[in-house]
Parts: C-alpha cells; sequence; structure tokens
C-alpha cells in the first residue's frame, strides 16, 4: 500500500464544480478563468515569435527581453526597478512560483503562516517541504488580518509569512497600514515573506495596490509572485514571474531549474513584445473589470444573493443566508445541480470554516452574456 505524502489532499475543488458544471449544462461562474478572447496583439505577437523559429528551450531564468520588461513595468508601476538578471525569474504560472519560493526556503520542521482563507496550493507545497501550516484566521466579515494573532502565531519555527492582495477568495486588500505591520513582524523575527500578487492589476476604486515591492524594508526578504495569464486573459499559457533579492532567487531559481527547468518560449517573447507596445493595457485593467464588477453587482440586487464588497480580483462572494441553511458544499452543488449556476464554496480555502458562514464565491470575469445567463437562473432561486 503506498501512504501518502498528502493525505488530506483530493482532487482541487475547481476540478470537481467544473466537471459539474460541463456534466449539468451549468453556467459556470465557478473556476476563475475569463471566457473572452486574449489581447489581440498578444495573439499576433506569439504567432510571430512561433514563426520566427523561438520553439525551443527558453533560458532557466526566461527570456531576456522578458525578464527586462519585468523589470521596466515593475519600475514604471511601483517605482522599483528589480535587477532583470538577478532578480527576475519567469516561471510556468503563478502556482510554480510560489512552490518554488517554498521549497527554496522551507525545511522540515519549519512552520510556516498562511491566512485563512487561503489559496489551496499554498498548504500542499508546505507539506510536501516537510513542514506545517500554522493557519491565521482572517476577520470572517472584512477578511481583514488580525496582525496580533500573526505575532502570536509565530515560534522559533516559523520561516515564511504568506500574504496575498487582492484576496483569493474575498478581494480584500491589504492598505499601507498593513504593510506597516507586515514590516514589524518581520523586522522582529527576521522571518521571510511570500506575497502572491496575481491580481495586482485588478482594482477599484481608485484604490492602490500596496505591494511589497514598493516597501525596502519588505523586498529585501520577500517573494513577490505574479501571473501574465490573470493579467493578460490567458490563464492557460501558464506563465508567471517572480521578483526577489539576489540572493532569494538564487535559491529560487535552484528549485525552478529542476522542477520545470523553463517556460513557454514562444509566450514570452509574445509577453516581452505586449509590455513594451501596450501598457495601456494593465493600467486600464482595473477599469475593465471595475465595469463588470458593477454591473454584475446591480444584477445580483434582482436576486436573494446578497453580495459583499469587491475592492480587487474578479470574484464576488455572496452571503446565501437568505436562500438555504445548507453548508456551502452543499449549496454549491444545489446550486450547480439544481439551478444551473456553478459557484465555488469557500470552505475548502480554510483549515476550521468558521461556524455557520453561508458564503459562496462567483467568478464575474466573463461575458455579458454569461453573466446574463447565470443572473436570469439565479432570479429564480
Amino acid at each position: 500500500m503506498i501512504q501518502t505524502k498528502l493525505p488530506k489532499v483530493g482532487t482541487t475543488i475547481f476540478t470537481v464544480m467544473s466537471q459539474l458544471a460541463q456534466e449539468h449544462g451549468a453556467v459556470n461562474l465557478g473556476q476563475g478563468f475569463p471566457d473572452f478572447p486574449v489581447p489581440q496583439r498578444l495573439v499576433e505577437e506569439l504567432d510571430a515569435a512561433m514563426r520566427a523559429g523561438h520553439n525551443q528551450y527558453a533560458p532557466m531564468t526566461g527570456v531576456p527581453a522578458l525578464r527586462q520588461a519585468i523589470a521596466a513595468k515593475t519600475a514604471r508601476v511601483y517605482g522599483h526597478r528589480p535587477d532583470a538578471d538577478t532578480e527576475v525569474t519567469v516561471t510556468s504560472g503563478a502556482t510554480e512560483a510560489i512552490f518554488n519560493a517554498i521549497h527554496a526556503l522551507v525545511r522540515a520542521g519549519d512552520e510556516v503562516i498562511v491566512l485563512d482563507p487561503c489559496y489551496d496550493c499554498y498548504e500542499p507545497a508546505i507539506e510536501l517541504a516537510g513542514a506545517r501550516a500554522v493557519h491565521v484566521p482572517l476577520d470572517p466579515a472584512s477578511f481583514a488580518p488580525d496582525w496580533q494573532r500573526v505575532r502570536e502565531a509565530i515560534t522559533p519555527r516559523t520561516r515564511l509569512l504568506m500574504v496575498n492582495s487582492p484576496h483569493n477568495p474575498s478581494g480584500a486588500m491589504l492598505s499601507a497600514a498593513d504593510m506597516g505591520e507586515i514590516a514589524s513582524i518581520v523586522e522582529q523575527t527576521g522571518i521571510f515573506l511570500l506575497s502572491d500578487e496575481v491580481y495586482e492589476h485588478i482594482v477599484f476604486d481608485g484604490v492602490r495596490h500596496e505591494s511589497v515591492l514598493r516597501y525596502p524594508e519588505l523586498r529585501e526578504r520577500a517573494f513577490v509572485v505574479s501571473s501574465f495569464g490573470k493579467t493578460y486573459h490567458c490563464t492557460g499559457w501558464k506563465i508567471g514571474y517572480c521578483i526577489a533579492p539576489p540572493a532569494l532567487s538564487a535559491e529560487f531559481r535552484k528549485v525552478h531549474q529542476y522542477n520545470v527547468f523553463s517556460t513557454f518560449t514562444p509566450g514570452q517573447h509574445a509577453f516581452a513584445a505586449m509590455l513594451e507596445a501596450e501598457p495601456a493595457h494593465y493600467e486600464q485593467l482595473g477599469a475593465f473589470y471595475q465595469a463588470k464588477r458593477d454591473r454584475f453587482r446591480d444584477q445580483l440586487s434582482g436576486t436573494r444573493l446578497r453580495p459583499l464588497p469587491v475592492p480587487g480580483g474578479y470574484f464576488q462572494l455572496v452571503d446565501y443566508s437568505a436562500v438555504s441553511d445548507l453548508d456551502d458544499a452543499a449549496f454549491c452543488r444545489w446550486l450547480t445541480v439544481e439551478k444551473g449556476v456553478a459557484a465555488i464554496p469557500l470552505s475548502p480555502f480554510y483549515e476550521s470554516p468558521p461556524q455557520g458562514q453561508r458564503l459562496a464565491r462567483l467568478c464575474f470575469a466573463k461575458h455579458e452574456s454569461t453573466l446574463d445567463a447565470a443572473i436570469e437562473r439565479l432570479r429564480h432561486l
């Protein structure tokens, strides 16, 4: 009999709900992927890269032109220009970058603090490193962190603190005050930081994304992870990157080298050209998604679902307590099978879900026609 290294891991809730949606012909607002086209310029650049012969292994750290473009974009957006050669590494998606960062630093017996609810790839990577995830709950209503509880969770074994802003699944964002709290914590303890910022450009209402890269005292001990898939509507390309200081990047690259070695070459050339030619795309992304958020929220007002605030990201949490007293997993299954709309329950994002929480996650990164079809069904709840 095989003794599993991941006893708590089964098929992800995203796969489960997408399969259920397909089986029952449901409108899929569960898994977080856009159903509209990628930018036309990006398609053309990909085609040109393939025709130009960029179809073999890329350099392990990433195509130089893309690393330079990432460094220039980072300076443009956050006022800090990382060294393209020693601090920028291109990865096969943000999930690979998160795995690499954890395994670059975390050893057997270490502890890693995660803030619940958190994305489901965090804990398996921690467990595979032989370490333990220490779950500190966010406020169940606002999803704000309680930094005193984080301080109380720190032990001599704490190696890494993981944060995520804009936050998946809630859309909550860390403020400048939060960044000050994090700086105080890591300064006092000497622990490292992993900042998951894949929704960095999807922020609303004029609020600034407080990237770790804005703060010298944080970025000197942090891995900052970003995703081209989220920014350019192409989650299937699986290209992301990690920015970290040279010493951390060197350790990160040791894992990356023997994990995937290198990443989709023509896609890297396409992104390098896109970043240089059309910075307006990521600069206007917040406004693009804010229009979708606002329209979807207005439509939800005609249903019995109560939408929660969405400061960033492309997910809308809804309180379904006026509809059902089922737990969230049962409710989302019922909603998919009986009402034809797939959603994601929040409980898989927690170690210990809050008692009586009645929330589900809907993705609004969809065509208006897709959202309209879902709303038509939700009006009949």
